[in-house]
């Protein structure tokens, strides 16, 4: 058995059941492509009768005007049977990919972290979209299509038979080379539309790559470089769909050439035949309508089979991503309106690439109200601990328990739902500052966020915006000071209310004057719930109730402010000393 042909029967089959809601509309469809087939061959089929029956044998005027008009009646029907039918196969191919494009997203929004961190952005877009989109050909273009034009050929061919043996025998005397011709010229865009789709991956992933840090590209003077590697990715590119063009620049003078064979022939044999009265005049003049019908088909039915070939191997990379199993696994079904607030991190380990520890054993305590300040350098794992407390990831050992019970018991948008982080690099959409702030969410209203920028200070700031909370957003914010972005998150957290609130280098890269709002903030919002903030400036940690210290995924001291600080050889001495010997304005 052909393992590619079983692959791609199964590909097939399972793109078609995305089609089960719309299976009135597939089986019109259908019904549609077997009536073409009878109806393409209408018109030479009364051509024929027309000459043998009211000009070779008589004349009569009357009733070929009256066949005349059932000629262009058929004609007209026929016009509009094959607008329905491309019409519905692109509106079927349309419905489809709109359920795909949606479940797709809706499996994207629940993966795992580690899914994001090993795929580029661009491939994940080219999937969405591309790839996607091309699913759509497969109804358009591919097997209904596919079917509609075999069933003309086989239709046109018998009725050739029936009108004339001796001239359909000369008229495929030249298919064996046309398959042949068809067969080629399958195999060699196969080839260059597989490349085609991957370089078009490669450069999205490039291009969203780049444009995202163009800053950086500019900063470091990294444009020739770039401009360099996007060449060589763009001709590569071309070169790829040039391939395609080239199979299909000789492809089709080929078919042309075999076409005007087999009418050279026809008409010569013919001619002969009318002579010596072996061919009908009428079977003359319809043939060549005949071969019209015949190898326009079979012109494109090749180009179609690539077509569905090609879809098909984009539905393969597209179920590869739905089949993805580094989802979250959403099995707790604890659900609670409120938390307590109490943390506890017992003896957790964690690698994000399951081999090299992030976190060893850490075990720590933090009881409902409390803050909790982590500290520790670039690497210790601090950021790691806020990642598995909102089970971005899963411990690899130990848990996390909430309120005494472990995180994996309460379902997913439950836990979620009781914390909010406030990140260093705020990442904003492009709407307005109240989209932003309440992220769509109806329960909220203007006069919630107003409220909440109000009571921790950030009123003024938002407010004297160029249409205040109507502001237009740019993408990921960038026409706002980082101040006013780290603003904007600070009042989300608060209109969302959580139970636990994380704060994740939130003050790291603000001026002055804003930091003194933000400070505000943070007391503010820390005063009725648990709290974790991570930060490299420990002037932002004193007020703690327990600072955390982290070195190399451990756990090496656990202290208030002042206790760690008498500690002349402890961890957080040494990073304190040194932060305000090199910066003792800070202190």
């Amino acid at each position: 058995m052909n393992t590619a042909a079983t692959l791609d029967s199964k590909l097939l089959w399972r793109v078609m059941k995305y089609a089960r809601p719309y299976k009135g509309l597939f089986f019109g469809t259908a019904l549609l492509a077997l009536v073409l087939a009878p109806a393409s061959i209408a018109s030479p089929v009364l051509i024929n009768k027309m000459v043998d029956d009211f000009i070779v044998k008589t004349i009569d005027i009357d009733s070929l005007t009256l066949w005349t008009l059932l000629l262009v009646g058929v004609t007209a029907i026929h016009a509009a049977l094959e607008y329905l039918f491309i019409y519905t196969t692109n509106l079927l191919g349309q419905l489809v990919i709109k359920d795909i494009r949606v479940q797709v997203f809706d499996h994207l929004v629940g993966l795992h972290a580690r899914y994001f961190d090993l795929t580029p952005i661009g491939t994940s877009t080219t999937r969405t979209i591309n790839d996607i989109e091309s699913i759509n050909n497969i109804f358009k273009e591919g097997i209904i299509t596919i079917i509609a034009d075999i069933v003309a050929i086989v239709v046109v061919i018998a009725t050739m038979f029936m009108i004339s043996i001796k001239l359909t025998i000369i008229c495929l005397i030249t298919m064996p080379l046309m398959i042949l011709a068809s067969y080629i010229f399958k195999e060699s865009v196969k080839k260059a539309f597989q490349k085609v789709r991957t370089q078009i991956s490669r450069m999205n992933t490039f291009l969203q790559e780049r444009i995202t840090g163009m800053r950086i590209v500019q900063i470091f003077q990294a444009e020739e470089g770039e401009k360099e590697k996007f060449r060589k990715i763009n001709r590569e590119y071309t070169r790829a769909n040039l391939d395609s063009i080239f199979a299909y620049a000789v492809f089709f003078p080929v078919v042309e050439i075999l076409s005007a064979v087999s009418l050279g022939l026809m008409v010569w044999w013919g001619a002969k035949g009318v002579l010596d009265n072996s061919v009908t005049l009428g079977a003359l003049i319809s043939f060549p309508l005949f071969l019209n019908r015949l190898f326009r088909p079979i012109r494109v039915i090749a180009d179609k089979f690539n077509t569905l070939q090609m879809g098909l191997v984009a539905s393969d990379r597209i179920f590869k991503v739905l089949d993805t199993e580094t989802q979250i696994k959403d099995t707790g079904s604890f659900a609670t309106e409120k938390v307590k607030g109490d943390i506890e991190f017992d003896k957790v380990n964690f690698a994000y690439d399951g081999e090299n520890k992030v976190l060893h054993e850490l075990s720590f305590k933090l009881r409902a109200g409390q803050t909790l300040a982590i500290v520790g350098s670039t690497g210790s794992g601090k950021t790691t601990i806020i990642n598995l407390l909102n089970r971005f990831y899963d411990v690899d050992d130990g848990s996390i328990r909430i309120d005494g019970r472990d995180i994996r018991d309460y379902k997913l948008d439950n836990l979620r739902s009781h914390l909010a982080i406030v990140l260093q690099d705020v990442f904003l959409f492009s709407g307005t500052v109240f989209e932003n702030i309440t992220l769509m969410d109806p329960r909220f209203k203007l006069d919630d966020v107003k409220k909440a920028a109000a009571i921790i200070g950030a009123d003024y700031f938002l407010e004297k915006l160029p249409g205040g909370y109507d502001f237009k957003v740019n993408e990921r914010g960038y026409n706002l000071s980082m101040g006013q972005r780290q603003l904007i998150s600070f009042v989300r957290a608060l209109v969302f209310n959580p139970d636990i609130l994380i704060l994740d280098e939130a003050t790291s890269s603000i001026d002055t004057e804003t930091e003194a709002v933000i400070q505000h903030a943070i007391e503010t919002l820390i005063q009725k719930r648990s709290s974790i903030i991570i930060a490299h400036r420990l002037s932002t940690v004193r007020h703690a109730d327990y600072v955390l210290v982290m070195a190399n995924g451990k756990a090496v001291e656990l202290g208030t402010h002042d206790e760690l600080l008498n500690n002349e050889n402890g961890h957080y001495r040494k990073l304190y000393d040194m932060q305000f010997i090199e910066h003792p304005a800070e202190n």
